[in-house]
């Protein structure tokens, strides 16, 4: 019997390597994972809970989950408090333990939110990885009150491959950012060494045309390639600035000052708290400026833009706003221009909430907020 309770636990944590070695998309790797355990395991169903520094957590995993925790879109799985969750941010929780009964299908039950299919009781292992944790393992079974420790030492086991590849998967995008900067770097390069320089002597040579011409329309040609080439090299620096934000060293600020001002702006700027903010954080925030600042530039029909960065423990707030021409912008219509919807987009790509509020003659009034 133990035998086949070994082969058993070496299948397990097999197939289960296969799928974690595999995968590069955190959300489907931990998806198939758990499937599997469950799967082979014989148990109902099983979830996982991502929890961050602060005690939030994010479902981000599920697998056959009652009907009374699938209740408006897994609302009983997204919100409120859990003994396991509980346990786990006041350290309580470092091994793979038997919660003894769970409550949110306690809560469930009383607000008759669905069928529990006799799932009353789950399993609950912490996901680590060396010094760092992760959140939680949940699993249970139908009419299913305890785990025995064998039980418990398998899950210990899939929890602690599950924890090295949620590592491995951070470790690998934080990568593929770098590299995404690298090239970044090297375009600007690239475009600053061989357009820009192109249309720098464009420029110089439609100039010294006009000055050598003495045919009126043919120095009306020279200004005018002139003119041209003088237009592409700033939409061309405005590009490389894009590319590579000078100034994003000092902070997002500085970056997003030394940006207006290359576009003619005068940047009134108010900073409220400090501290180092995660880089897909402080890279949307750049995207998002730059954005607000070429419209700024392009449609205001002013040359100052206010700039309000509030930093606390829990979220940062940016807050870009002209006293421009404004636009007739109703709360309950969709945004009208693709680049005001590219910036909601990457905002709420991040969890973050994004308002534009506008009226004519009134100025533009844009409001990024994200949590970390």
């Amino acid at each position: 019997m133990k035998k086949e309770s070994f082969l058993l636990e070496l299948q397990v944590l097999k197939e289960i390597a296969e799928i974690l070695n595999e995968g590069t998309d955190l959300y489907s790797t931990l998806n198939c994972a758990l499937a599997k355990l469950v799967q082979v395991t014989g148990l109902d169903t099983g979830w996982i809970f991502l929890i961050d520094k602060n005690g939030d957590f994010e479902l981000v995993a599920s697998h056959e989950l009652p009907p009374a925790l699938m209740n408006e879109e897994a609302k009983p799985m997204c919100n409120g408090d859990c003994w396991c969750v509980d346990k786990y941010n006041t350290g309580r929780l470092n091994k793979a333990s038997n919660i003894m009964e769970c409550k949110r299908l306690e809560d469930s039950i009383i607000h008759k939110w669905g069928e529990t299919n006799g799932v009353t009781h789950h399993a609950t292992v912490p996901l680590q990885a060396g010094e760092e944790s992760f959140g939680l393992l949940n699993v249970a079974a139908s009419n299913k009150l305890k785990f025995d420790q064998e039980e418990l030492n398998l899950l210990g086991a899939v929890a602690l491959q599950i924890g090295t590849a949620i590592k491995r998967i951070q470790l690998t995008e934080k990568v593929k950012e770098f590299g995404l900067i690298q090239e970044r770097n090297r375009l600007a390069k690239d475009l600053h060494d061989s357009v820009s320089q192109l249309l720098f002597s464009i420029n110089v040579t439609a100039k010294a045309g006009a000055n050598v011409s003495d045919s009126p329309k043919l120095k009306d040609t020279f200004n005018h390639i002139q003119q041209i080439a003088q237009e592409a090299q700033a939409e061309m620096k405005a590009l490389i600035w894009q590319l590579r934000p000078q100034g994003i060293e000092k902070g997002i600020v500085s970056a997003l000052i030394n940006y207006g001002e290359m576009l003619g702006l005068k940047v009134i700027s108010n900073v409220k708290g400090t501290t180092i903010l995660p880089s897909k954080i402080e890279e949307t925030l750049w995207r998002v400026g730059q954005e607000a600042f070429n419209n700024c530039r392009k449609h205001s029909g002013q040359n100052t833009v206010y700039l309000q960065l509030s930093i606390s423990t829990k979220k940062v707030k940016m807050t870009i706003r002209d006293q421009g021409v404004g636009f007739i912008c109703p709360k309950d219509v969709q945004i009208p221009t693709l680049g005001l919807k590219s910036m909601k987009e990457r905002v709420e790509s991040i969890k973050g909430s994004f308002l534009v509020e506008s009226d004519l003659n009134k100025g533009t009034k844009i409001t990024t907020n994200i949590p970390f």
